[in-house]
């Protein structure tokens, strides 16, 4: 058996996930089978939605599963598979122990840091709110705690200044995807053996909520920059304003992303461009001059 004729499972979900598979099939590996979120009530009409890597396995003849659940009759569907490797992209489940114990060459997981940093479930949004000027991706072997599996190779790159989270998360799958690539001959062959990750160094990221991207207008405009760079496209960056009596919630829409700003400078220095609620995009200092009152 070639290294590109190894059986596979992969899971995963979302831009992070399709980008890493992206450059597995462009590196000759495609998958024996996807396992992605069941579909899912979306849009303003909340019309039941397929995952895109779902419609693009359906496309390719690809089997998909899609359980609610990673319990027995998902582990006795999935041991039929007869798959030798998992891969795992932003699947967004843990996965239990007697799955991780499946496959002979066990489960490989690509993550969108430098691991042991930002373990957990936002780790862009994490970089991007601290501010990183340098991030990376980790391919680690899973194991039963939450991305603490031994290290099977990392790859660093120093942040675009203007990069946002969603276009950060696909960066990082095409990278994670490719040092996938280039790794897994020796993976699987026994000659990349895995590093133990150094746990005193480890940090924890949370998940990301809604609330986390409230602002005021007179703090300080770094901030401002980390917060919208790691919030766009959700859940953004917004602030309330009392006009006419009531209070809105307005959506930053855009800002300056590259001119230095200041320790003393504010918010109202680096925002370009609001959405008011119920109103269409408009210009920050017009939307001052309009809703003064």
């Amino acid at each position: 058996m070639t290294t590109t004729n190894v059986s596979y499972v992969f899971f995963g979900t979302g831009a992070l996930a399709e980008s890493v598979l992206a450059s597995l099939m462009r590196g000759g590996y495609t998958p024996k089978a996807i396992v992605t979120k069941p579909d899912s009530l979306q849009g303003r009409h909340m019309q039941l939605t397929s995952p895109h890597i779902k419609t693009w396995a359906d496309s390719k003849g690809i089997d998909v599963f899609q359980p609610k659940k990673l319990d027995q009759d998902f582990f006795e569907t999935l041991s039929l598979v007869h798959a030798d490797l998992f891969i795992v992209a932003s699947y967004g489940k843990i996965i239990p122990e007697n799955i991780l114990i499946l496959p002979v060459h066990g489960v490989l997981n690509v993550h969108p840091s430098l691991l042991p940093l930002y373990r957990g479930p936002s780790p862009i949004e994490s970089t991007l709110l601290h501010g990183d000027l340098i991030t990376g991706v980790t391919i680690i072997k899973l194991d039963k705690e939450m991305d603490h599996g031994p290290i099977v190779a990392q790859n660093a790159f120093t942040l675009n200044p203007e990069v946002t989270s969603g276009t950060l998360e696909v960066e990082s799958g095409q990278r994670g995807g490719e040092l996938l690539v280039q790794v897994l001959p020796h993976y699987l062959e026994g000659t990349l053996i895995p590093k133990e990750q150094d746990h005193s160094k480890a940090s924890i990221c949370k998940k990301i909520t809604k609330e986390i991207g409230e602002i005021t207008l007179n703090i300080n405009a770094n901030d401002v920059r980390c917060k919208f760079r790691a919030l766009t496209p959700w859940p953004s960056v917004y602030f309330f304003h009392k006009h006419d009596g009531k209070t809105i919630r307005v959506k930053v829409a855009s800002i300056d992303m590259t001119t230095y700003m200041s320790d003393d400078q504010t918010a109202k220095d680096i925002i370009l461009s609001v959405v008011p609620e119920g109103k269409k995009e408009m210009d920050f200092q017009s939307f001052l001059r309009g809703y003064s009152k």
